[in-house]
């Protein structure tokens, strides 16, 4: 008999189905909802471990749409066999039995606002036009009829879409006198795309207006599911929500139907002949700790199994690396990167744990917070590490820590750890500067200075307080000397002097200025130096017994710098 196909990438429900493909069946998860109702269910998961398949699945079995679909029993057959037709009455009562708002917001990762904003409100378009039959109802009111043909037209107003999901809800329970289901996939990939492109404030804005207004207080609502690789809860999304139920890979919720279990694996592997793959497959694709399940990475798996078939001897490959969305993970190392963070890093590598405090309520704000463990949280969240302990130091609970498997392992070597290589390599250019400036190598300075300029500012940013500014976080904690800024206190001193506790170095004294026009920034640095020399600010260090002062004039012109200096 022919075996049944693995269909790859394909995350539509229907078409598993009816395509007659191999389906791990995860339908006990519809059991689950009712088992513990909540009014909100939020499901958070690294990428391609089955969420969209999931949520298709459930818009499968819930929706009531006659009208698009004359014989409503005919979506029945899709679940014929699987394990919720054996659950009970209670549960497949509610087949069929609700109106259904599904939105995904993955195509909405752009990197500019009207991109992202314009991708939001194409999702609103088409589930509209999906629901074009309520459009000319009787049971809804002429005011609704021509809101909603806004939205038929791809006309709707700004003021529209923060209430969108809202008013479809209503205008659905008036058509049919049913509350509705809204599933709402990937909720958080705006904010994870607004976070990067610089507009999050009005991101948030917008998400927290739509979500606030549909799940809070809806009395069209039946319940709400929605999916996300981050919790983010501490952002007022989902404040004033009667109990919603939070279910990260930290909690015990739904563990089992995202990801594949050791059992479902094994009777995969046995129908395809491939019982001699297993140990690879788990040491390799193996480790995720989701709650107190141990499941496997189902889009690896897949992918593995498919190669499989057709190369028995064919060597593993990386097949989550470029697919699980890496980009915070990658802006957080170039935040943090240290020589301890690099140890643990290694401490991982060479196949132990660390040990870290773990925050459920990490926000994409938190990337720009600098901290190291937000880098532990945002890779164990993600899927990066697993949990193989737990303690708690008080009140607060830590996780113990490792690499999860292979083809993780093999991402942190060929990725991650080149990343620290390359931010701890950046990072030496601050100290590099510095000691341009104490060896009175003003060509060095210049071009250590520049480089860092490339990299931090803005040309928003160019006031001369903020270069000030960026000038005094680079001598901190310089070893062997006494840093001081002194522009706010006017005291007649120069910008930043640094004072050595040895007389055998040099005494260092900077004046800054920021330049109109680039053409004019070596005027700027004239003047700053004649200042130095106007304010006698070296006086106070020769009366010290200094003999060797070395005075600095900087001249700032947007990313551009010019150094110049004089004894």
């Amino acid at each position: 008999m022919d075996k049944k196909l693995l269909k790859i990438g394909d995350s539509i429900f229907d078409s598993q189905i009816a395509g007659d493909y191999y389906y791990v069946d995860k339908s006990l998860l519809i059991k689950n909802l009712f088992d513990r109702p909540a009014e909100v269910t939020l499901i958070t998961r690294p990428r391609r471990f089955g969420k969209t398949l999931n949520m298709y699945m459930l818009k499968s079995f819930f929706e009531y749409n006659c009208e698009l679909r004359k014989d409503n029993a005919s979506k029945r057959h899709l679940f014929k066999d699987l394990k919720i037709e054996q659950a009970g009455e209670r549960y497949l009562k509610h087949f069929g039995q609700y109106p259904v708002i599904f939105l995904s917001f993955k195509e909405a990762k752009a990197s500019k606002w009207e991109q992202s904003y314009n991708a939001i409100k194409e999702c609103f378009y088409a589930e509209y036009e999906r629901h074009i039959n309520i459009a000319g109802s009787e049971r809804l009111t002429e005011a609704k009829k021509i809101r909603f043909r806004r939205f038929l037209d791809r006309a709707a107003l700004d003021s529209d879409f923060p209430s969108a999901i809202k008013f479809l809800s209503d205008c659905l329970d008036d058509h049919y006198g049913k509350p509705v289901v809204i599933l709402i996939d990937e909720y958080d990939v705006p904010l994870d795309a607004a976070h990067n492109g610089g507009f999050y404030d009005a991101m948030l804005d917008l998400i927290r207006s739509m979500f606030s207004s549909s799940l809070k207080d809806n009395g069209s609502l039946a319940f709400a599911v929605m999916t996300g690789c981050l919790r983010i809860s501490q952002e007022s999304i989902f404040t004033g929500l009667n109990n919603p139920v939070m279910a990260s890979i930290a909690s015990y919720d739904y563990s089992e139907y995202f990801g594949f279990t050791q059992e479902e694996v094994d009777e995969m592997l046995k129908y395809y002949g491939l019982e001699g793959k297993r140990e690879e497959i788990r040491e390799w694709y193996d480790g995720y700790l989701f709650g107190d399940v141990t499941v496997y990475n189902p889009w690896s798996v897949i992918k593995r199994v498919t190669d499989l078939l057709v190369k028995y001897d064919r060597a593993p490959e990386l097949y989550w690396a470029n697919t699980s969305g890496n980009d915070i993970i990658r802006k957080l190392v170039d935040r943090v990167a240290n020589d301890d963070a690099k140890y643990e890093l290694e401490t991982l590598m060479a196949g132990g744990t660390i040990e870290k405090p773990i925050n459920e309520n990490i926000t994409y704000n938190d990337i720009d917070k600098g901290s190291i463990d937000n880098l532990w949280n945002f890779l164990f969240f993600t899927g990066y590490l697993k949990k193989v302990g737990e303690n708690f130091e008080g009140e607060q609970r830590k996780f113990v820590l490792s690499i999860p498997n292979k083809e993780v392992f093999h991402i942190y070597r060929t990725q991650i750890s080149q990343w620290f290589n390359k931010t701890l390599e950046n990072n030496n250019i601050p100290r590099e500067f510095i000691q341009a400036l104490i060896a009175g190598d003003k060509e060095t300075a210049q071009k250590r200075l520049s480089a860092m300029l490339m990299k931090s500012i803005s040309y928003f940013d160019a006031a001369e307080s903020y270069y000030h500014g960026f000038l005094t976080a680079l001598f901190t904690n310089v070893k062997g000397y006494e840093v001081k800024s002194n522009r706010e206190t006017g005291d007649g001193r120069c910008d930043i002097f640094m004072r050595p506790y040895s007389r055998e170095l040099p005494v260092i004294l900077i004046e800054a200025k920021i330049a109109p026009t680039y053409s004019s920034m070596a005027a700027k640095c004239k003047e700053a130096l004649q200042q130095i020399e106007d304010n006698r600010y070296a006086d106070e260090f020769i009366e010290d017994g200094f003999s060797n002062i070395l005075k600095y004039g900087i001249a700032f012109y947007k990313k551009e710098c010019l150094v110049e200096f004089r004894v």
